[in-house]
């Protein structure tokens, strides 16, 4: 009996930046925009190939993609394709900026600053100084106030071991001074949850969590929301939670955050579209498959679904095509 001959698998070929820079300047300059192309073409392609469409666009055309795109998109749509345009450094300045100066809303700002490494942060920095003429110490010290401005000037500043090591003594000594800073006393010690939330790398935290859940019989977070409000303990939550399970990148406990709040941006009247547009681009490319899991996990219908439910038009189709399909 002859032997079957193996199926010969031919790789797709990647689409063409110049290409899809010369279908984006048709769609933009006819007589109408044709905001399904833009949608379709924009939703399907990851960073690296949106940054060379840009640069195609320039060299071709001598205009900025970005421009062409304000000019003709409006809206909701027009936020949430210029903010999946961004490289995810600029993205975060631009989220922070936006939040501080602008919304005065402080939840995503709080949510990037403290859920980002100290080296991530350093690049933010940068890019927010040449981009907004202004530094984000500056702008947390101007838009903030009490211990949530001392715990973002913290964290944004002091240094963080970045490695997995962690000394467990000093852990069971920190869990200590945490109890002692919270629940054993009347009222709290904000500046000893600073310095410990600011300073120690995400596995010491985790230990400490560990250690404090042994010794006290729940968690730190617990504790945290037991002793802080408001925008304090959204920061604090934040770094304990993005510490739960450490990654190079984002942890779970900061992917389940996300859920939360997606779930909160679509719960009741109106939609929170700034958040839900933030968490969807911002996340898209880093862990978005686990999102959608744990949405259905949680709320038992599917993220997908709850976005069809929540929003309109061509926003709508660009929020589920940056989805992909139903888990």
């Amino acid at each position: 009996m002859p032997k079957k001959m193996a199926t010969l698998v031919v790789p797709p070929i990647p689409p063409c930046p110049r290409d899809d820079a010369m279908h984006l300047h048709h769609a933009l300059k006819g007589l109408k925009c044709d905001t399904d192309a833009v949608v379709n073409l924009l939703a399907h392609r990851d960073a690296t190939q949106r940054a060379n469409i840009v640069q195609e666009f320039r060299a071709i055309y001598s205009e900025e993609l970005s421009e062409c795109l304000e000019k003709e998109l409006h809206g909701k749509l027009e936020s949430a394709i210029l903010l999946w345009m961004h490289d995810p450094v600029v993205r975060d300045a631009v989220i922070i900026r936006q939040c501080l100066a602008v919304d005065s809303s402080f939840h995503g700002a709080t949510e990037i600053i403290c859920s980002r490494t100290h080296s991530q942060m350093q690049s933010i920095k940068e890019v927010y100084l040449s981009k907004f003429g202004a530094s984000v110490d500056h702008d947390v010290e101007a838009h903030t106030s009490a211990d949530h401005k001392k715990i973002l000037l913290a964290y944004l500043n002091n240094p963080r071991d970045e490695s997995d090591e962690v000394d467990m003594e000093q852990a069971g000594k920190d869990a200590k001074a945490l109890y002692k800073a919270g629940e054993k006393r009347l009222g709290t010690d904000e500046d000893t949850f600073i310095k410990i939330f600011s300073e120690r790398s995400a596995p010491h935290l985790v230990a400490v969590n560990s250690y404090y859940n042994h010794v006290h019989g729940h968690s730190l977070k617990k504790a945290v929301k037991n002793e802080t409000s408001g925008h304090f303990r959204h920061a604090l939550l934040t770094i304990v939670q993005c510490a739960e399970n450490p990654a190079k990148y984002f942890a779970k406990g900061c992917m389940l955050l996300c859920v939360q709040v997606l779930y909160k941006s679509m719960k009741g009247l109106g939609t929170d579209d700034i958040t839900l547009t933030r968490i969807i681009v911002t996340r898209t490319e880093i862990d978005m498959h686990y999102i959608k899991i744990e949405y259905f996990k949680k709320y038992h219908k599917t993220l997908n679904d709850a976005v069809h439910s929540d929003t309109l038009g061509h926003y709508r189709d660009f929020l589920l095509q940056l989805l992909g399909p139903n888990v």
